[in-house]
């Protein structure tokens, strides 16, 4: 049983704000929250939004300070974790923090990418999606933090997305290598994440690839989901393509579902067969009947 406090990274009302969590019950959660004076209106369904002014004090009275990605972690082991698709909000402050973690002080860059991913036509391939790949890419490298090749890719896979297979990958590789030489990235760097995003056209990284393995994994996690959450992927893929009739979307996603059942292997890494692939074998076959 723990408190545990991240560091005030998040802006908003002109300071900046950490996040109180409990990895065992809300009960203990709101008991230390109250004795330390937080109020009520700072519980944010699984958290406690404090401001950086409080930080010291929350420490001294027995919070464990730790990086914001360890403190997602011991919140999604908790169990107490709200999933991001039953949150109401944009996503910003979440994807802010990771942000900060892997490029800080391009905030303009995180900007346009958060306005992508946010466009109005996604419905799956938005910033749940995004903030899932993450996450997913935490699962497979942990205790160790993702490269960050790996994360900028993830950032950059469906940058740019209208649904044409192929072109969309192609262009979000390419506005990977404008925005990252423009901020200043080793060319190495950049060439790497171009590269890493153009796998995700097909999830077909080379034997001994271990980036392409740990992208295209995190990418595919989805499809390792519990029944329903599969179904709410599938509702969402659907309306990703509304434009596209009944029968054709069936015919085109029925090829999907055969070329994914074809791949051997699904999943690249170790950590990736243990956590998804029998779901996720199951899930696929289960949609093709």
């Amino acid at each position: 049983m723990a408190i545990y406090l991240d560091p005030p990274l998040w802006p908003a009302h002109g300071t900046h704000f950490s996040h109180l969590i409990s990895d065992t019950s809300l009960e203990e959660l709101h008991t230390f929250a109250a004795a330390a004076g937080i109020p009520d209106r700072a519980f944010d369904g699984d958290h406690y939004d404090v401001a950086q002014d409080r930080y010291r004090a929350l420490v001294a009275a027995g919070a464990v300070p730790v990086e914001g990605r360890i403190l997602v972690r011991k919140l999604i082991a908790s169990g107490l974790r709200i999933p991001a698709r039953r949150r109401s909000s944009s996503l910003k402050l979440p994807l802010l923090t990771r942000w900060n973690e892997v490029l800080p002080g391009h905030d303009a860059l995180f900007l346009d990418l958060l306005d992508r991913w946010g466009e109005e036509h996604r419905k799956y391939h938005g910033r749940t999606h995004l903030l899932a790949v993450l996450e997913a890419l935490d699962l497979l490298t942990e205790p160790a933090a993702p490269p960050r090749t790996v994360l900028l890719a993830a950032w950059f896979h469906d940058a740019v997305y209208r649904g044409i297979a192929g072109q969309d990958e192609e262009e979000s590789a390419r506005l990977a290598e404008d925005r990252l030489a423009q901020a200043g990235l080793p060319l190495s760097e950049v060439d790497e994440v171009a590269r890493l995003v153009r796998m995700t056209a097909d999830h077909q990284p080379e034997a001994g690839d271990d980036a392409a393995a740990l992208l295209s994994d995190a990418d595919l996690s989805v499809l390792g989901g519990e029944p329903a959450a599969y179904a709410r992927y599938l509702a969402a893929v659907r309306q990703d393509f509304a434009h596209i009739g009944d029968d054709d979307f069936a015919a085109g996603r029925a090829a999907v579902v055969r070329q994914l059942l074809q791949l051997d292997p699904l999943f690249h890494t170790a950590r990736g067969r243990a956590l998804w692939l029998e779901a996720a074998q199951r899930n696929l076959r289960d949609e093709l009947g």
